[in-house]
């Protein structure tokens, strides 16, 4: 194990984990020593966005009413301290907000305890991200967004009082808001944009409240910036580098503000793949990352530093990659792990739609938007001060992201999505030779999600069987340390793609290896699978949301009575099972998973022919 992570991870990412471990048991053990760590921070400025706001009040009252309502309604309950946490469930931190509260598992945790002595991990209280939720503040673009509506400034009095409180019961480094550099830079980004859209009204103690507010959270991601930097190395450090750009703008730190710009175009270049695959391998955190560079934009209006030609070209192909896996709907799949994060909810677009983000990304690098006018407008028009963008139109058609690891294959009214890595990060999923198949706006064959990064459910929704792969009896693809931590990366070989096939092989240290090759025919597409090595059996999965029902020749999948494709299995044995999809962090649903048995006997093939209902 040691060795592999070490081969992986490599020699310096193991010295500074240790590092960082060394340190948090040096303070916990010894507290005097927590003050070598702790850096100054003065703040003298929080004006460092500005805001077009009757652009984007002209946007919003001339939305259909639902849209507007909805708006409104979510603003009205974060009032009362309801707040819609992972862009899905309702969260009742009571009122006044609790904010050290779980909704979820009705725990408080301590607010008079250091953040280093608060655990990841804690059964009773469960995950830790249902408390952060509240703290992140993303209700207060809903507080900013129903006032441009309705004029009503109850929602102007509702993120002031809820500032004043936080600052109140959270003093800093006490409690589990305090844990994350990367929460407290959100943190800072939401209020002070919210602050902004309410600048007309606010007061003298709502600017010494930010001016506090941005102290504190950027004494965090400045004392601490070593763990995001050198530890985990994903959009925790690009978020909390934006939130070391905010402090020492806020702070009139040039030399901290230039090297933090020049720490950004570093990690651009590291974590963006040239094909604009990104380095979590997750279609989630890619969004999460585009939206915090949509952020620099926004902030550089003010600094006056903007990043790299080079870093604008990679997160450009990151949009385009996305835009490239889109469905119809706006919709992707949902690759990798998915913990439910919208962190700038500024559309009226459903969490599921990345339609907005590849469609700001877009704009602010190359002037040209990819999609019509219509309901993702309104991000661009709170990272933009404003502009007309002629339109330019890119065809969605099949295509290889070898650095990605992913391979589209377009057809009429749908496409089919590969996954096939050669690891350079670690993984998170064992998603290798993953199909994820969308026809008519439907995704008739899905990924399982993530559910919660602290749950046996969500263990297990990152293993092979959760995935549209084979499963080895008795092995996974790859082997899991931790809930963060897989080591053992399978690789791939022989990869050949044109527009209408595919095949490549992808190997397992766990001594085995999986060829699959995928023809696209006039009906749909036709699938081969060898699968060589240990292990007295496999077994072909395929999950869907979908009615399944077992035919001598096969299987055939339906919505309700509409039948949306027929499945031909040339050997083995059919089965259906119940297995999970969550396709918000904290929520989950049941779907069907079809099992294909194959005996190995150290080689074993499988055939497929997929026929999608045209008419």
């Amino acid at each position: 194990m040691i060795k592999s992570i070490l081969a992986e991870y490599g020699v310096g990412w193991a010295i500074n984990r240790s590092l960082y471990s060394a340190k948090l048991k040096m303070v916990s053990n010894i507290p005097a020593t927590e003050y070598f760590f702790e850096k100054k921070a003065v703040v003298k400025r929080v004006d460092i966005v500005s805001f077009n706001i009757d652009i984007i009040k002209d946007f919003l009252i001339n939305l259909p009413a639902e849209k507007q309502n909805e708006i409104v309604a979510i603003a009205d309950k974060a009032i009362n301290g309801i707040i819609t946490g992972f862009s899905s469930i309702d969260m009742d931190y009571g009122n006044p907000i609790n904010w050290h509260y779980s909704p979820i598992t009705k725990q408080e945790s301590s607010s008079s305890v250091k953040w280093y002595r608060i655990p990841d991990f804690e059964a009773k209280r469960g995950d830790i991200k249902a408390i952060w939720e509240a703290s992140r503040f993303t209700h207060f673009f809903y507080f900013a967004r129903a006032y441009v509506i309705t004029g009503d400034e109850k929602y102007y009095l509702a993120f002031s009082d809820q500032l004043r409180r936080w600052l109140k019961d959270n003093p800093y480094p006490y409690g589990a808001n305090y844990k994350c550099g990367q929460e407290c830079t959100l943190r800072m980004i939401n209020a002070l944009m919210a602050y902004t859209a309410f600048n007309q009204i606010t007061t003298a103690e709502d600017e010494n409240n930010m001016h506090r507010l941005v102290e504190v959270c950027y004494k965090k991601v400045l004392s601490n910036f070593f763990y995001a930097h050198k530890c985990i190395k994903n959009n925790h450090t690009l978020s909390e580098i934006c939130g070391l750009i905010i402090g020492a703008w806020c702070c009139e730190d040039k030399r901290r503000l230039r090297k933090a710009y020049r720490l950004l175009d570093k990690e651009i270049e590291n974590q963006f793949m040239p094909d604009g695959g990104y380095v979590q391998y997750s279609f989630n955190y890619q969004r999460f990352a585009l939206q915090i560079i949509e952020c620099v934009f926004k902030i550089s209006e003010k600094t006056g530093i903007a990043i790299s030609d080079n870093s604008k070209k990679l997160v450009m192909n990151s949009a385009l990659l996305m835009y490239q896996c889109q469905d119809a709907t706006g919709d992707v799949p949902n690759y990798g792990s998915n913990d439910g994060a919208l962190i700038f909810p500024v559309t009226v677009c459903g969490y599921r739609d990345f339609s907005p983000v590849i469609n700001t990304v877009h704009a602010l690098v190359t002037g040209k938007r990819l999609f019509d006018k219509g309901s993702c407008d309104e991000e661009l028009l709170w990272f933009e001060s404003g502009g007309n963008y002629p339109f330019v139109r890119i065809e969605k058609k099949s295509m290889a992201f070898k650095d990605a690891g992913l391979y589209t294959m377009r057809h009429d009214d749908g496409f089919l999505m590969i996954c096939l890595h050669d690891f350079k990060s670690r993984p998170a999923h064992m998603d290798g030779m993953h199909i994820d198949l969308w026809h008519k706006g439907k995704n008739i064959f899905c990924d399982s999600g993530t559910y919660s990064y602290a749950s046996e459910i969500g263990t297990d929704m990152a293993k092979t069987a959760a995935h549209n792969t084979v499963k080895v009896q008795g092995s996974e693809q790859m082997v899991s340390y931790s809930n963060f931590m897989i080591y053992d990366w399978t690789s791939r070989k022989d990869v050949e793609f044109t527009k209408g096939s595919f095949t490549g092989t992808m190997i397992s240290k766990n001594g085995y290896k999986h060829t699959r090759q995928i023809v696209k025919t006039k009906q749909g597409y036709e699938i081969a699978d060898e699968v060589r090595g240990s292990g007295d059996s496999c077994s072909f999965l395929i999950h869907t949301p979908y009615e399944v029902k077992i035919v001598p020749d096969g299987f055939e999948v339906y919505d309700e009575s509409d039948k949306l494709c027929a499945v031909k299995v040339e050997s083995g044995n059919v089965e259906v099972r119940k297995a999970y999809r969550s396709l918000y962090y904290l929520k989950k649903e049941i779907i069907n998973c079809v099992i294909v048995n194959c005996s190995m006997n150290s080689k074993c093939n499988l055939k497929f022919k997929i026929k999608l209902r045209n008419e």
